[in-house]
């Protein structure tokens, strides 16, 4: 008897048939003699909804509070499904996080998992019945309500498939898998049959909306196979899995993008060691990711020009960070510019091969795109470049490394 967790997420849940439709999938693997714990999302647009109520009453809310409201969503959702499986006959029970307990630490909003006492899960699997969680939720070092952050519900699926040594971890949705690059955009892009985990996280990090970062580290962390497949068509999914289950590596598995980005650029810092520390340091601790870092050194060498990209939600902190320190850092203008994407190039076949990069500039070249900044990491390399030739760039990419190609 194989243990299977199965996740929906809230487009599969979004009204009572969908909620119905999900639940025959799962009668579906109880059918095959499996046990199946489900993690569900909230319905959607319910997020959305206790978001705005908790922001009508309060702009500056308490966010133990906060989250004591946005986790009732998937409650709702919980007692729905296991509502709709014991209608098809099936034995289920609903589980809050605070029931199991899957505890967290004490960071309402974006709370991280710590443990899971599985022993009651266990019980309930053992005595026949589909075990119905709600995602997204955690308990606190002070016995309050947490919740782990958008897309926390993956979180949640991946680490019960973990803590319950799960043989697959399903992660419904409303795509049918992992595909080359986006469908919307790229005519041709293909659904993967396979990628690795670390694909699959630079993906998620660049863009892919699919799967939440989170999710696919502790997946990899633990080694739980993630299949990601469509609650509508029946169809197979992409198993995201091990390196070394993937027998022959593609070159390039995908071309990611992401809009959230914003490019900031400092000029004439002064080149003396500590400036760098003196201008990210105060970045760091407004909690303001930084990704992309460029440096040009002027030919005097006394002075430099330096650029880095930030979320789009955080450009304007960003600014006005940098602004209340422009005495100290001494730069001479500080020129900000959200109108930029960040185009990346994925594949595990990039550590055996060279001239990934190389085949990247030259297509963006032959296209007239230019290239603002560039980072790179073992699987990945990522341009910015000016937003309106995104969609250019996508599709030139995508041919230029075969993948158009059946």
């Amino acid at each position: 008897m194989a243990r299977i967790v199965q996740k929906f997420g809230g487009t599969s849940l979004a009204d009572i048939e969908r909620v119905k439709d999900a639940a025959q999938l799962v009668k579906r693997e109880v059918g095959a003699d499996n046990q199946v714990l489900v993690i569900v999302s909230a319905m959607a647009g319910i997020t959305d909804r206790l978001v705005n109520h908790a922001s009508e009453i309060s702009t500056l809310h308490d966010a133990r509070e906060y989250d004591v409201v946005v986790s009732t969503g998937e409650q709702l959702t919980a007692g729905l499904f296991a509502l709709a499986l014991q209608n098809l006959g099936i034995a289920a029970r609903s589980w809050l996080a605070w029931q199991i307990p899957i505890h967290t630490d004490g960071v309402h909003g974006k709370a991280r998992i710590e443990t899971i006492d599985s022993v009651g899960l266990e019980h309930s699997l053992a005595a026949g019945e589909v075990v119905v969680v709600a995602g997204f939720q955690g308990l606190g070092p002070d016995n309050r309500v947490t919740t782990l952050g958008r897309g926390g519900s993956d979180t949640t699926a991946v680490a019960l498939a973990a803590a319950l040594d799960a043989e697959r971890c399903d992660i419904f949705t409303d795509v049918d898998g992992i595909y080359t690059s986006d469908p919307r955009i790229v005519e041709k892009a293909r659904k993967l049959e396979k990628i690795t985990y670390e694909e699959m996280l630079e993906m998620a990090s660049v863009g892919a909306k699919i799967l939440q970062t989170r999710a696919v580290e502790m997946a990899m962390k633990n080694g739980v196979r993630l299949q990601v497949l469509s609650s509508f068509s029946g169809e197979p999914g992409t198993l995201v899995i091990d390196e070394d289950e993937i027998v022959e590596q593609e070159l390039v598995s995908g071309i990611a993008y992401s809009r959230d980005e914003a490019k900031i650029t400092l000029t004439q810092v002064a080149d003396r060691p500590g400036v760098a520390a003196g201008i990210f340091g105060p970045l760091a601790d407004a909690s303001i990711n930084v990704d992309m870092i460029v440096q040009n050194v002027s030919a005097d060498q006394k002075t430099t020009d330096l650029t880095f990209t930030v979320t789009k939600a955080d450009l304007e902190r960003a600014v006005a960070t940098l602004e209340e320190r422009r005495g100290d850092l001494g730069y001479a203008d500080l020129v900000a510019d959200a109108g930029v994407v960040k185009v990346s190039v994925i594949g595990v076949g990039m550590r055996s091969h060279a001239g990934v990069a190389l085949r990247m500039f030259q297509t963006l070249a032959e296209k007239g795109i230019n290239i603002q900044v560039i980072s790179t990491s073992e699987i990945k390399v990522s341009v910015l470049i000016a937003e309106e030739y995104a969609e250019l760039a996508l599709r030139a990419l995508h041919g230029a490394y075969d993948l158009d190609v059946d």
